[in-house]
């Protein structure tokens, strides 16, 4: 008995990985707008009413979807002691970077999220708010400093680097900044990381 509930369990999971595989597949293909119960279920080479059956629904399985891929939602931190805040808050930034620029999928995610005004976007964006006010929260009990002032800097970073690797597909050059290669990247993350060190630096001194 215990060996038949190990085997369901297993072929459930393997089930439920090839549904993602198939619409990561058709995200790459043909982006979020495109998906359909019927394609997902062909390309995993599979029946819809597993879809049905482990999902509910084909939002249930795009938010399935979107909850391994998207970077905020994802993020688990622990939280530095204060003297280490700067490098805790710049490689927050510096991995939004690399995964958003590594990760065609989560582009198309957010090229979605523009485009679109749904239930599951409504359910993502709440989620994602969620977690960046918490951490707004954390930073804010961690040093005293005023959470709103917090909110600005991550604010304008997270949006400007979601802007610029959106972009970055068809436009090589933004400010002098060439979006299309690894040095015009490395010369962004080095301007965030001063951006970070002076406004840590002008509330120390404060």
């Amino acid at each position: 008995m215990e060996k038949e509930v190990v085997r369901t369990n297993k072929n459930r999971e393997l089930t439920e990985l090839a549904l993602l595989k198939a619409v990561d597949d058709l995200i790459e293909e043909d982006g979020f707008e495109n998906l359909g119960i019927n394609a997902v279920a062909a390309k995993a080479g599979l029946s819809k009413m597993l879809i049905y059956r482990y999902f509910e629904s084909l939002d249930g399985l795009i938010v399935a979807y979107i909850e391994r891929n998207d970077y905020w939602i994802n993020l688990e931190p622990e939280l530095p002691e204060v003297a280490n805040l700067g490098e805790f808050v710049k490689k927050l930034f510096r991995d939004q970077i690399t995964m958003l620029r590594n990760s065609y999928t989560l582009r198309r995610l957010y090229r979605w999220e523009l485009s679109a005004k749904n239930k599951v976007i409504k359910e993502l964006r709440e989620r994602r708010e969620a977690k960046g006010i918490w951490l707004i929260d954390a930073v804010s009990r961690l040093t005293d400093w005023p959470k709103a002032d917090i909110a600005v800097i991550a604010t304008v970073l997270t949006s400007s680097i979601t802007y610029l690797v959106m972009l970055e597909e068809n436009c090589p050059v933004y400010n002098g900044f060439k979006l299309q290669s690894e040095t015009g990247w490395e010369e962004l993350e080095k301007g965030i990381d001063l951006l970070i060190d002076n406004w840590i630096k002008n509330y120390r001194n404060a």
